[in-house]
């Protein structure tokens, strides 16, 4: 098996065809990763929640990594790591273009709404039911793929 680094543009193509991951945030020293749905552009990572301990987290510390892999068997497999931060797009004049690019990129994804909602059965307060849109700004990311070995 061969293992190459990915550039960025490589990347960038790897979490626009995955569209789900798994996003890292911390708080108080302890990592939490939960399953997300996202749209990518070129300089952000678009998602969707509803309220709960994700964003009450990232709230508190917006640095974030998001993590996609695409794997076909053991020896053939992506991995892409996006180091960002968190940013809340509300519902207010000033983000109502990012919230329409966002709500544009999502609209064009299959279950981008998925895990977001999920838990609303559990959830009591009407106020847990408003989506609230975020992004995460790419600082830097980094990326592997593997390819079987050729034989000699």
């Amino acid at each position: 098996m061969f293992v190459r680094e990915l550039n960025t543009e490589e990347c960038r193509l790897a979490l626009a065809q995955a569209g789900f991951g798994r996003l890292a945030c911390a708080r108080d020293n302890q990592p939490y990763v939960v399953p997300i749905h996202f749209a990518v552009d070129e300089a952000y990572v678009y998602a969707f929640s509803l309220a709960g301990q994700k964003l009450d987290w990232m709230r508190k510390n917006p640095r974030v990594c998001l993590e996609i892999d695409d794997v076909h068997e053991a020896s053939d497999w992506t991995s892409v790591v996006v180091f960002g931060r968190y940013e809340e797009l509300p519902d207010t004049p000033e983000y109502s273009s990012a919230r329409r690019r966002a709500g544009d990129l999502l609209q064009g994804r299959a279950m981008w709404w998925e895990p977001g909602t999920v838990a609303v059965a559990h959830r009591d307060e009407a106020a847990s039911l408003a989506p609230i849109y975020y992004r995460i700004s790419i600082e830097h990311m980094t990326g592997h793929r593997s390819a079987p070995s050729q034989g000699p």
